[in-house]
């Protein structure tokens, strides 16, 4: 289930908003975990069917495992290791096993062998983003940084929440397992919860869509077709359409969790606005990033054991966090592609983001950067992704082609314009934050009018057919 789709806000929200209200005022208030639970897994039913009973499963395993980590002191590294197998198996099965049969095929019919039989595997919506999750539960728990949960209604939730099951942000067990059960509702955050759910609204059905749409047509125009000024706006297009979508994921999966009491983290800080690759990655998809660095990278050795070691480790680490979005040669090579620019930042020294002095150049730079590795990110194969990059970088000029003159139409182009703002805007500014602001009565009467007008104009879009998936349920 979408959250920019009718039956999500005509009929599942406003369900769930009902039932979690009603029960505190027919019963008690302790059911309201379970209410969340049920809506959750109703939630997960309707996209992934057949893939609950594996949720199901693994979320008991885990709940069993947390509990053997912390009361079978002499044997918890061995449950640990069996909480890990199963969940990074699982994982691999799913998320790699076709990439891996395909590849395998491939070389045997090089060497004039068949190639296996292989049934498709399908790939279960959200695996990547609640593996990390349990993942950080039996991990917290093994290092003594947080205790076991005894009711598994409430480690099945931290699992399975809805605002976050799909696409993140991934939420660390220590930094939620308070408010699972000391969580407190307000009006206050209601209304704040709304607000930010109506703004990530507004930026993936008025903005990334747009920016998608053009996206879309040029990176699916034959080569032939393409030439300098139009691969460098495919490439703008996607730069805008990835950030926009999956920042709007992440605002409406925090204010849905606003909605409940929930304070769900922050997953970008305008990630357009750094100065260096380092800071970029403190800046996107910060769950993510956060995540490799406390149970990968540190664990590795970090930076503690010389430069060459510390080199090796940010490698791995980056060339898995390229292999986490996906089982394609192209995740692998921009995860790489990352992760060299971050190691020769360290060994330059240009990591450093103290100073002031040239940082309108780093900015566009390091913006540079990262446009180009989205054309990996976001190409089919590597193939696609050296022919796009062959024609950004070798001037041509061919006349627009006809899909494309379709894609450029006014809507498309104005948001698309609104889009580029973020490139110019000043790197601490935020948008949302403004809005939020209580005292200043400018920022209420915009807020208040975002979601009289933006709302019913972006479900008119909706109802129009103007919303598509978002990009990280793919991951």
């Amino acid at each position: 289930m979408v959250f920019s789709s009718t039956i999500f806000l005509f009929g599942f929200l406003p369900a769930v908003i009902i039932s979690y209200y009603g029960q505190r005022l027919l019963f008690q208030k302790s059911l309201r975990n379970a209410v969340l639970l049920f809506f959750s897994y109703l939630f997960y039913l309707y996209g992934a069917a057949s893939f609950l009973l594996i949720l199901l499963l693994s979320t008991f395993a885990d709940y069993l495992f947390g509990l053997l980590i912390e009361k079978d002191a002499n044997r918890k590294r061995l449950w640990l290791v069996f909480s890990v197998l199963l969940n990074i198996g699982l994982l691999a099965y799913f998320k790699y096993a076709n990439f891996f049969v395909a590849e395998l095929n491939g070389l045997l019919v090089n060497f004039g062998f068949s190639g296996a039989e292989w049934k498709h595997v399908i790939l279960p919506i959200g695996i990547s983003f609640f593996t990390f999750q349990k993942l950080s539960y039996v991990i917290d728990v093994y290092r003594g940084t947080a205790r076991a949960l005894e009711n598994i209604i409430d480690f099945a939730l931290y699992v399975a929440l809805f605002p976050q099951l799909i696409a993140g942000p991934i939420v660390r067990f220590s930094y939620i397992s308070g408010q699972l059960k000391g969580r407190r509702e307000s009006w206050d955050s209601f209304y704040m919860g709304i607000m930010r759910f109506c703004w990530g609204l507004a930026k993936k059905v008025m903005i990334a869509s747009s920016c998608g749409a053009i996206a879309d047509v040029i990176f699916g125009l034959d080569p032939r077709l393409l030439d300098t000024k139009f691969a460098w706006l495919g490439a703008m297009a996607y730069t805008l359409q990835i950030y926009f979508d999956f920042s709007a994921y992440s605002d409406m999966a925090i204010g849905l969790g606003m909605l409940f009491g929930f304070k769900l983290p922050e997953n970008f800080n305008r990630p357009y606005s750094a100065v260096s690759i380092t800071d970029f990655w403190r800046r996107w998809h910060i769950s993510l990033s956060s995540w490799f660095r406390d149970y990968l990278y540190i664990p590795l050795g970090g930076n503690r054991e010389g430069m060459v070691k510390t080199c090796i480790n940010m490698a791995v680490v980056f060339i898995l966090c390229g292999l986490w979005h996906g089982a394609n040669w192209t995740f692998l090579l921009w995860g790489l592609y990352h992760g060299l620019f971050l190691i020769l930042e360290r060994l330059t020294g240009l990591r450093d983001i103290s100073g002031e002095k040239y940082s309108f150049v780093r900015r566009a730079t390091t913006l540079l950067i990262v446009t180009v590795g989205w054309v990996f990110f976001r190409s089919e194969d590597i193939t696609q992704a050296i022919q796009f990059l062959g024609v950004m970088f070798t001037a041509s000029d061919l006349p627009l082609s006809y899909e494309l003159s379709l894609a450029l139409n006014y809507r498309n182009i104005l948001f698309m314009m609104t889009a580029l703002t973020v490139f110019f805007m000043p790197g601490d500014f935020s948008g949302i934050s403004y809005l939020s602001a209580k005292k200043d009565p400018l920022a209420l009467f915009a807020g208040a009018l975002m979601i009289l007008l933006l709302l019913p104009y972006c479900a008119a879009l909706i109802l129009g057919g103007s919303s598509s998936p978002f990009i990280y349920y793919r991951f």
